[in-house]
């Protein structure tokens, strides 16, 4: 008997991925299998995301609640500067009835206040330890300890919202990449008010209509650029408080800008008292246990998306920063290391074969799914972009057809051939059809963010396409009136490569602060190898005032986009 069921979307506009129609429907009916089992039918994904309202410190009508899930403990206790980070009998948490794993406290109204450092006393069989609250929504680093705590957070005066609805025009979608404490001149770490009173006019200026901000989950180290978080609720303390970050998010909506995260749910940090990597004597509590609990190549732990838990934990940070900092979406890091078991290492996907042939990770894919349903549930003019390597098909598509729900994936595939061309191919090789193949290949059913450099081709041991064309030229010849034929050359092609990746877009734009008037160097944060020294993990904004031949082509297309033109 023939078989009637209507194909899924991504497969009616790709035959190619007919031979792959049980897989990709297996996947599709998963998500909505679990969709079904986390919510019991009876509410969204909206409303099961609320983890952030139960678990951590919360104000109550009699005074402060706290709240942890840690099913491996046999004993935690509430310490912190309110009692002498000491074991008291008041602070003492017990298990909730009926929530398996769940302990809760109660205290009165003055047991603690706004300030206050605390962090959990945790016993479990055959040991004890000191551990920061996975809901901890700030974390702070003792200047002269180094030690990290989680504080209370309640000040007297906390920040309103003035923007009280927001709905930015994306499209098309154009973005600037940004990290608050690199913004700076100085060598130092700069912040969330610095970054709003001085660098948000620019971007504005410039026509941007999107900021994607690095680093905003807490991390212990500086220089990981925010990839190995360990306090997933909590906004980085080294730029300021949450609410500086909320004034910082309200400034953007009432300059047009809309504001998202590159958040990080692809992997943790293996901190145990920072971070999640043994939280209560459970090595495995929020991550896959044997060989996958470990990421090969970045020296972190990898999540279990198979755990209602985890997924509970994950859906409700999504909604958290939506709900309380009003995030407009998020860029998902490391998509790749997430889809396939082999984290994509080694791969080279060279057909459909390589995305259907049981390496995926569908609890992965299901996550995912889930994610990007329940944030354009919360937002429905959300933005999601993923960051994918591998050009796993549907990534981009909508969920209904099969696809797993993002708006944009990256185009990852632009950078590397502009790198590769400007090193082996010398000018006359240039030729402009393969050019423009290249910025125009991808899946005409999913939307494309393209750019001719981020933040990795910044950073130290690589170089920028500007540093690339001029080398060393640039600390002798980049003056204007004082240029050489390189120097002519090199900005010529980049303000080229910058033009045709930029007029053929597919979705979206993005550029990493500084590169549009090609910042020199790389980025290199402190670090033991550089003497902890800040003088590459900062923007050199004094060269836009001798650079503005780099820049005034961007200028011109950005005009060109608002009144609707498409170069």
């Amino acid at each position: 008997m023939e078989n009637t069921t209507p194909k899924l979307g991504i497969i009616e506009s790709d035959p190619w991925l007919e031979p792959y129609s049980a897989a990709i429907e297996g996947r599709h009916q998963h998500a909505l299998d679990k969709e079904l089992e986390l919510t019991g039918g009876k509410g969204t994904l909206s409303d099961f995301a609320t983890g952030y309202l139960y678990f951590g410190l919360h104000r109550t009508r009699r005074g402060w609640v706290f709240r942890e899930w840690a099913p491996n403990a046999k004993e935690i206790y509430l310490i912190g500067d309110f009692n002498d980070w000491k074991e008291h009998g008041d602070y003492r948490m017990y298990h909730v009835k009926n929530s398996p794993g769940v302990w809760e406290v109660e205290l009165q109204s003055g047991a603690i206040k706004h300030g206050d450092l605390y962090k959990l006393k945790v016993r479990w069989n055959g040991g004890e330890g000191e551990r920061i609250p996975a809901w901890a929504n700030r974390v702070v680093q003792d200047e002269q300890t180094k030690i990290f705590s989680a504080q209370v957070w309640e000040p007297e005066n906390p920040y309103r919202f003035r923007k009280k609805v927001f709905r930015a025009k994306t499209d098309p979608l154009m973005i600037y990449e940004c990290h608050i404490g690199m913004a700076q001149e100085e060598e130092r770490v700069g912040t969330y008010n610095e970054f709003r009173e001085k660098i948000l006019p620019r971007i504005a200026e410039a026509g941007y209509n999107c900021i994607q901000i690095m680093a905003i989950q807490e991390h212990p180290y500086y220089g990981s650029f925010g990839y190995h978080v360990s306090s997933f609720f909590a906004p980085s303390s080294r730029f300021g408080t949450p609410d500086e970050l909320k004034e910082l998010i309200d400034t953007a909506h009432r300059m047009g800008i809309a504001v998202i995260m590159d958040i990080v749910h692809s992997h943790a940090v293996k901190n145990e008292v920072e971070g999640l990597g043994n939280f209560a004597g459970d090595p495995n509590q929020y991550f896959y246990p044997g060989g996958r609990r470990e990421h090969p190549a970045w020296d972190s732990l990898c999540f279990d998306y198979g755990k209602n838990e985890v997924i509970h934990f994950l859906l409700s940070n999504c909604k958290y920063w939506m709900d309380e900092f009003r995030f407009d979406g998020f860029r998902f890091d490391g998509v790749t290391s997430m889809l396939y078991y082999s984290h994509g290492l080694g791969e080279a996907f060279c057909n459909y074969g390589d995305y259907f042939n049981g390496n995926q990770d569908d609890n992965a894919i299901c996550y995912l799914t889930l994610a990007n349903k329940l944030i354009h549930q919360v937002n429905s003019k959300a933005i999601t972009i993923a960051e994918e390597v591998s050009g796993m098909p549907g990534l981009a598509a909508p969920i209904q057809d099969g696809g797993y729900g993002f708006d944009y994936r990256m185009a990852m595939n632009i950078p590397d051939y502009w790198i590769k061309t400007i090193k082996e191919k010398i000018d006359e090789d240039w030729k402009p059809s393969s050019m423009f193949w290249e910025v125009t290949n991808r899946r005409k059913d999913e939307k494309t963010i393209s750019y001719a450099e981020s933040h990795d081709q910044a950073l130290v041991g690589d170089k920028t396409i500007i540093f690339r064309l001029i080398d060393a030229d640039m600390y002798w010849h980049f003056q204007k009136g004082d240029e050489n034929y390189t120097v002519h050359r090199g900005i010529a092609l980049h303000k080229m490569i910058r033009l045709l990746t930029a007029s053929t877009i597919n979705g979206g734009y993005l550029n990493f602060m500084g590169n549009e008037f090609g910042h020199p160097e790389w980025i290199d944060f402190p670090r033991e190898g550089n003497g902890w020294s800040h003088k590459y993990a900062r923007r050199q904004w004094g060269f836009l005032i001798i650079r503005t031949c780099v820049t005034i082509t961007w200028a011109i297309l950005i005009q060109l986009w608002s009144t609707s033109l498409r170069v």
